[in-house]
Parts: C-alpha cells; sequence; structure tokens
C-alpha cells in the first residue's frame, strides 16, 4: 500500500516523556510537523544508537516544527525503565509512544506478527497529519537522524513552494528544480 497523503486511523495510545505518561491522539500530531519513528523494541542493541542520534538532533527538528515520536510495541512502564537504564535512551525528550496493541505499527504495516516487533519505519507527516514521506528498514539497518532531517526539510519545502522540487542530496539553502520542458534532457 502507498501511504503517502494518507492520514492516520483514529487512536489513543499512551506515550513516556519528561518522566510522565501522557496520551497520543491524531489531534496530538496535527499543526507541526510528524516524525513517527518505529522500532522493534526496547533494552536492544541498534535501537538506542539510533533513539540517541535522534536526541542529539532535537533542537535542529524542533527548529523545523517537528516533533518526534518514537514507537515500539513496548509499553510506557517499558519506555519508562529503558529511559532510567540507559545513557543513550536517557538523553531522549520527545515522547517515546508505547503501541503494545500494535495499532499504529498495523496502520502502517510495518508489524512483524511473528516477533511481535516494529520493522525500522519512518513516516514523515505534515501539519494536518498526512504522510510527506516514508522509508521501511529491516530490522537489523539502523537510520540516520541527518538524512530523517534532510528528508524532513525537502519536504516541508516542497509542501511550501509546490511547483519546485528538491534534487538529491539537497539541503536547505541549496538550489531547487523547477519541472519544465526546458529541463528535459539537460539534467
Amino acid at each position: 500500500m502507498n501511504f503517502i497523503g494518507t492520514a492516520l486511523p483514529d487512536f489513543q495510545v499512551n506515550a513516556f516523556q519528561a518522566g510522565e505518561v501522557i496520551p497520543i491522539t491524531p489531534a496530538t500530531l496535527q499543526h507541526h510537523w510528524s516524525v513517527l519513528f518505529f522500532y522493534p523494541a526496547d533494552f536492544s542493541f541498534v535501537c538506542p544508537t539510533e533513539l540517541g542520534d535522534l536526541a542529539d538532533h532535537y533542537a535542529d527538528f524542533q527548529k523545523l516544527n517537528a516533533e518526534i515520536y518514537s514507537i515500539s510495541e513496548d509499553t510506557e512502564f517499558v519506555h519508562q525503565a529503558w529511559h532510567a537504564q540507559s545513557p543513550e535512551v536517557g538523553k531522549v525528550d520527545y515522547p517515546m509512544i508505547a503501541d503494545p496493541a500494535g495499532v499504529l505499527a498495523r496502520h502502517y504495516d510495518v508489524l512483524d506478527e511473528q516477533a511481535g516487533q516494529a520493522y525500522r519505519g519512518v513516516f514523515i507527516l505534515d501539519e494536518a497529519g498526512r504522510v510527506r514521506s516514508y522509508t521501511v528498514n529491516d530490522m537489523g539497518v539502523g537510520r540516520n537522524a541527518k538524512e530523517i532531517l534532510r528528508t524532513l526539510a525537502a519536504a516541508q519545502f516542497v509542501a511550501e513552494h509546490g511547483d519546485r522540487v528538491c534534487p538529491a542530496n539537497w539541503h536547505p539553502g541549496e538550489n531547487t528544480l523547477k519541472p519544465g520542458t526546458d529541463l528535459v534532457g539537460k539534467l
């Protein structure tokens, strides 16, 4: 299934953030850009490196009016315990969503039912809660916060400037393209 342009179904899950459990609904993900960051499991190996990398770049995401939501099939209480135990995860200030029933992972088709874990999916949602970009990696393939940040910035640029597009390896401030017959065969 293609998720571009789709919105989340109605749902309510809990998240651990700043020592508290908070509810998350589709309304929570509106009026700002959202990065839904699925990962297999707490107390694992690649996952803390990814969550720590995102934490290291969290201020950059916030400058782009974006919130990060990490998501696994663990409960909010397991997130809390992991946050307290792991130096990498202890840096996390963004919401850590608990999806033990697999509501979000099933919606985005990233749940490995047999393992009871989510594949490494990244879904970038616009301010209306619609998917603008997504990638899904196998369990053992970690992701890079800088690339997610770059993709977010490109998605925001295209959303704001519908007549312009971002070429490969584009970063904010660099040249974009205006599609047209004058470019055909010249790139």
